[in-house]
C-alpha cells in the first residue's frame, strides 16, 4: 500500500484530533494542547504542500534564475509567522489558566463558571 499523500493525511489527522480536543474536553490544560495540535496540523499542511520535489531554496546559485528551479517561498514564510504567534498565544493562554487554576483551585471550565457565577452573586 503505497500513501503519497502522507503528509496531507497526518496534517488532517492532527486538525481533526486537536479540534475534538479544543471542542469537546472541558480541561483548560487539553483544550490548550487541541489548540496546538490544531495549529500544528495547519503548518503540516502548509509546509507539506509549498514542498516541490526537485526544486531548491529560492537562492540564486550558478546563475540560475528561472523560477521553476525554486521553489516558493511564501508557505514557508507563513508557517514561521504562524509558529511565533501561536507560541505567544500559548503563552498567554497557560499564563490566564495558571491564574484562574490559584483562584478557583480547578481546571475543569464548567466547574469554574460555577464558581464564578456564585462569586457574582
Amino acid at each position: 500500500m503505497s500513501l503519497t499523500n502522507l503528509e496531507e493525511l497526518t496534517a488532517i489527522a492532527l486538525f481533526g484530533i486537536g479540534f475534538t480536543l479544543l471542542l469537546l474536553d472541558r480541561n483548560l490544560i487539553k483544550k490548550i494542547l487541541g489548540f496546538s495540535m490544531t495549529d500544528s496540523g495547519i503548518y503540516l499542511f502548509l509546509a507539506a504542500r509549498g514542498y516541490v520535489a526537485g526544486r531548491t531554496a529560492p537562492i540564486v546559485t550558478e546563475g540560475v534564475q528561472a523560477v521553476e528551479a525554486y521553489v516558493n517561498p511564501i508557505p514557508a514564510g507563513l508557517v514561521l509567522t504562524g509558529i511565533v504567534v501561536s507560541v505567544a498565544s500559548t503563552a498567554v493562554m497557560l499564563a490566564l489558566t495558571f491564574r484562574l487554576y490559584r483562584s478557583y483551585h480547578t481546571l475543569n471550565l464548567d466547574e469554574i463558571t460555577n464558581l464564578a457565577g456564585k462569586e457574582a452573586d
